[in-house]
C-alpha cells in the first residue's frame, strides 16, 4: 500500500471514529438539554471535527486576540480556547477561564500545570451570576455554551458589565450542538442587553458572531 493510500484510510477511520462519537455524545445530551456538558464527554468540545470548524487559533482570529489582553473564557470546559488565548496573550495578558463544574476546572488546571502556564486565573461559577468584575475585560468567548445556559439574557448582561467599553463578546456555534443558537436568537439577546452585532463570520457547520459593547 502506497503512503498516499495509506494515509487517506487512516484519515478516514480517524473521521468516522469522530462522527461515531460525536453522534453517540450528542444523544447523550440530549437525554439532558440545556445542561453543561459533563467532563466525561469533553470529547465532543476537543476532537478533530471541531478543531477543523472551529479551531482554537480560528475564533482567537476572529474576536482579534493580540497580546496583552485580558480575556474572559465563559464556559470554559476542559480549555479548549483558555490554553491558546493565554499564549496569544502573553504575559502582559491574563485569562479568566468560567466555569460551573469543578470537574472541568480541574482538567484545566491539569493542563495549565503540565504546560506551566501562568497567566491564567480559574473562577468557578455559573455565567450570570455575578461573578466577575465589571469593565475589565477586553474580549470574552462562548463557544458552544450560549444554548446551556439558563438565563441567557442574565449570563450576556453579566459579560457585557464585565467587558471594557468597547470590549467584544465572541460567540460560535456549531452544528451538530443540539443546544446550537441561531444568527436571530443572538442579534435578539444582544439587543435585549445593549450589544450592538459588529459583525458575522461563518456559516455551515460553525459561525461566529462578534458583539461589541458601545464605547
Amino acid at each position: 500500500m502506497s503512503q498516499e493510500n495509506w494515509l487517506y484510510k487512516n484519515r478516514l477511520k480517524l473521521a468516522l471514529a469522530t462522527l461515531t462519537l460525536t453522534g453517540i455524545g450528542l444523544l447523550i445530551r440530549r437525554w439532558y438539554p440545556r445542561m453543561p456538558c459533563p467532563s466525561s464527554l469533553s470529547f465532543l468540545l476537543e476532537n478533530p471535527f471541531m478543531n477543523r470548524v472551529a479551531g482554537a487559533q480560528l475564533l482567537l482570529d476572529r474576536a482579534g486576540v493580540v497580546p496583552g489582553m485580558k480575556v474572559l473564557d465563559v464556559g470554559c470546559g476542559p480549555g479548549r480556547i483558555t490554553l491558546p488565548a493565554a499564549q496569544r496573550v502573553g504575559g502582559n495578558g491574563e485569562v479568566i477561564a468560567l466555569d460551573i463544574q469543578p470537574a472541568m476546572l480541574q482538567r484545566v488546571q491539569e493542563k495549565l500545570a503540565a504546560q506551566k502556564v501562568t497567566n491564567v486565573r480559574l473562577l468557578q461559577a455559573g455565567a450570570g451570576e455575578g461573578k466577575t468584575e465589571p469593565e475589565v475585560f477586553d474580549r470574552a468567548f462562548l463557544v458552544t455554551v450560549l444554548g446551556e445556559i439558563p438565563d441567557k439574557t442574565a449570563a450576556l448582561r453579566e459579560i457585557h458589565n464585565a467587558l471594557k467599553p468597547g470590549g467584544i463578546l465572541s460567540i460560535t456555534e456549531v452544528f451538530p450542538d443540539p443546544d446550537i443558537q441561531t444568527p436571530g436568537a443572538i442579534r435578539r439577546l444582544a439587543q435585549e442587553v445593549g450589544f450592538e452585532v459588529n459583525g458575522k463570520m461563518g456559516s455551515f457547520p460553525a459561525f461566529t458572531m462578534n458583539l461589541v459593547k458601545p464605547a
